[in-house]
């Protein structure tokens, strides 16, 4: 059985609707979706669509502009969370693995 995604996770609000909600300009949501900070999914009409979890992402990015950081620092950032996240589900695998089989990484 497939794990449906979160509520969260679901691309279905326009963004003027994420404008809204942000307070953003669409111009900036649409900047910091081409620094690749952010990552709309696209009708087959080519209207953007985003998650709640996007809305929040942007808000942080938002914030750290507004504190002075740079779009390649946040990105940069980004990459270390996702790259740590990684490491630590594999680590979970492996001792879920070691726990069925009995078995040591070595």
């Amino acid at each position: 059985m497939a794990k449906e995604a979160s509520y969260k996770d679901k691309k279905v609000i326009t963004i003027g609707i994420v404008r809204e909600l942000t307070g953003l300009s669409e111009r900036q949501i649409r900047y910091y979706e081409e620094r690749k900070l952010i990552f709309p999914e696209r009708t087959s009409g080519g209207s953007r669509k985003y998650s709640f979890a996007d809305i929040e992402l942007l808000m942080e990015i938002a914030e750290k502009i507004e504190d002075g950081v740079q779009t390649y620092e946040i990105r940069q950032e980004m990459k270390k969370k996702n790259a740590d996240a990684t490491k630590l589900r594999n680590k979970m695998i492996q001792g879920q693995l070691n726990a069925q089989f009995g078995t040591r990484k070595r």
